[in-house]
């Protein structure tokens, strides 16, 4: 035992191995000390973690490498978020990656953490080739109803990037673009591409409320982001709408004057 570490050198050096196949987890596999060994499971399964969130990146990346495979070179994934809410906007993504991505970690926006989406937010506007965002405002949505309102944001998007993407996978929308379309269901978290666009939408969308709920404070924007949550209907009911308010949207016209 004398030329085995002490437990707290152990966790500095298990902490830095990065491969299973490491000699040291067979070194220490027999240690009696308890310390060593919740150091030793505790590495253990976080590389485990990694090698399945490595591999399930992958799979995300299937249709991407697909189209790649056969020549084609700018394939962007759209997506949008904000559809639900009574206030706001709509906001889109559209997002062209290269070949090389690797922040595995990018997923459906929905299962980042609000501090992860901002960290991989900064990585995919460092990494991608392309990207862009569309808007659509409470107005035009009120003028054209959500779901146009939403395909007319999607098609700005792709359209305002600085390449025709000879594909576009989209989450299961139809865009009104003349770009061979992949509509996906759940497409967020099955493409690599939508589901950076995803957390480009979110990210974006999340801070414009942020600043709306320094306007309107009433309202609690900066936990709801808009959705129809008790405290904001019970500020609708009390304050009435705002301008950033979707007036169309019954809760709206139930709670409100207008």
């Amino acid at each position: 035992m004398n030329n085995k570490l002490s437990i707290n050198d152990f966790k500095k050096v298990v902490d830095k191995v990065t491969t299973l196949s490491d000699g040291i987890f067979n070194e220490y596999k027999d240690d009696s000390r308890k310390g060593i060994q919740v150091a030793l499971n505790h590495r253990i399964n976080q590389l485990r973690k990694l090698k399945k969130d490595k591999s399930d990146f992958q799979k995300r990346l299937k249709y991407e490498k697909y189209f790649w495979n056969e020549g084609i070179e700018y394939i962007a994934g759209v997506d949008e978020v904000g559809r639900g809410p009574l206030a706001g906007p709509v906001v889109t993504a559209a997002v062209v990656l290269p070949h090389d991505f690797d922040a595995y970690e990018v997923n459906d926006s929905k299962k980042l953490s609000p501090k992860k989406r901002l960290e991989l937010s900064k990585i995919i506007k460092q990494k991608a080739l392309y990207y862009s965002i569309g808007v659509a405002s409470n107005k035009i949505i009120d003028k054209i109803n959500i779901y146009e309102a939403t395909r007319l944001a999607m098609k700005d998007a792709v359209n305002d990037l600085d390449v025709e993407p000879k594909i576009v996978i989209v989450d299961a929308m139809n865009i009104d673009i003349p770009n061979k379309q992949v509509r996906l269901i759940k497409g967020d978290a099955k493409s690599a591409s939508v589901s950076a666009a995803s957390i480009l939408a979110k990210v974006y969308r999340d801070h414009l409320m942020d600043e709306y709920d320094k306007k309107y404070p009433e309202y609690d924007f900066i936990h709801n982001a808009g959705y129809g949550t008790k405290k904001h209907l019970k500020a609708l009911s009390k304050y009435g709408a705002t301008p950033i308010h979707r007036k169309s949207f019954k809760p709206v016209l139930d709670l409100t004057n207008y």
